[in-house]
């Protein structure tokens, strides 16, 4: 038995065996029978440590097998039925914490496979403006060139920088997001303000494509957050609609406020958002199908991290009478 070789149970048994040869003595010294009793007894009870410890151990191996196959990730562990007892706790301990490194693992490797992504997504969008920017400093360098040619390369110039920041900047507001370092102010918000604010720097894009902004908010809504946070949430939604909406297209927003959420809807009248976008509209780096060519898909996915971080909620769908609609709620309460 390989048990036996353990130290602990050898004293045991020594131990338990010395008392035992006193015991006999001393009864075979008062009665024979009575000498043959006590050692039959003993050879029982001896019977019975063995055979107890033996199924202690023979459970105790079987748990160091199923863990070293959790470490080689063979098979899924399944321990086997609990009873009452220390052994028991000890495997119900053991399958919990064995449990818990495996949703870990799984954690750890879809992070490392979603990092791995987002690097080779940021590497591409921020090769494509370089690219152009590295042609249009090629061509500054041309000494034949007008001043009218080298003013247009420069403010081209300046919009791939302008780009490249906006970029930047939105990459690290998202990381800050994501490792909870981000501090959300948690005081009074005017949705009135908020809606002025979002929409004044499109208003010159708007007036040359003849976009026509609308604005309905019901008296004086507010909601509690943070209102810096919420107008960068608010400005992309609006970007986007503003860039699927047509020439001469209409933008509408519109804000109310009941004692259960506040409530803001930004709306268009474009060509919508195409079914198979639709659940995958706030994913990161995800281009729709109608995406504009300068789109890098990440600033609806700001705006959701900002309001949900705010204990609100945003919903895209289609309007029945064409063009998309985003509503964004502001609760009261947790949700």
């Amino acid at each position: 038995m390989n048990f036996l070789r353990n130290r602990e149970i050898s004293r045991s048994l020594i131990g338990y065996g010395m008392v035992s040869l006193i015991f006999i003595i001393a009864a075979f010294a008062a009665d024979l029978f009575c000498g043959f009793f006590v050692c039959a007894v003993c050879l029982v009870f001896t019977a019975m440590f063995l055979w107890i410890t033996r199924n202690r151990y023979k459970k105790l191996a079987e748990m160091s097998r199923e863990i070293d196959r959790l470490l080689h990730e063979e098979e899924i562990l399944m321990f086997s039925a609990c009873r009452e007892g220390e052994l028991a706790v000890l495997q119900n301990e053991i399958r919990k914490m064995t449990g818990r490194m495996r949703e870990q693992a799984a954690q750890l490797k879809a992070d490392k496979q979603y990092l791995a992504d987002s690097l080779a997504d940021i590497s591409h969008q921020l090769k494509t403006p370089m690219t152009a920017i590295h042609l249009v400093a090629e061509r500054l360098q041309e000494t034949q060139l007008n001043t009218e040619t080298r003013l247009c390369l420069t403010r081209e110039l300046q919009e791939l920088l302008s780009r490249i920041d906006w970029l930047i900047q939105s990459l690290l507001k998202i990381s800050r997001l994501d490792s909870g370092t981000a501090h959300m102010e948690k005081e009074p918000v005017n949705v009135t303000d908020l809606v002025g604010q979002a929409t004044a720097p499109f208003s010159v894009s708007m007036d040359l494509h003849d976009q026509n902004l609308q604005t309905d908010i019901e008296g004086t809504p507010v909601f509690t957050g943070d209102f810096a946070w919420s107008l960068e949430a608010l400005e992309n939604i609006v970007k986007n609609c503003m860039e699927h909406t047509p020439d001469g297209g209409v933008i509408r927003i519109r804000a109310s406020e009941n004692p259960v959420y506040t409530e803001i809807i930004v709306e268009d009248n474009g060509a919508g958002i195409p079914a198979e976008d639709l659940p995958h509209l706030f994913e990161r780096f995800y281009r729709g199908r109608n995406a504009d060519s300068q789109s890098v898909g990440i600033g609806l996915a700001l705006s959701r991290m900002i309001i949900t971080r705010q204990n609100g909620t945003i919903k895209a769908e289609n309007r029945k009478e064409g063009g998309a609609r985003f509503t964004v709620r502001f609760y009261k309460s947790m949700v």
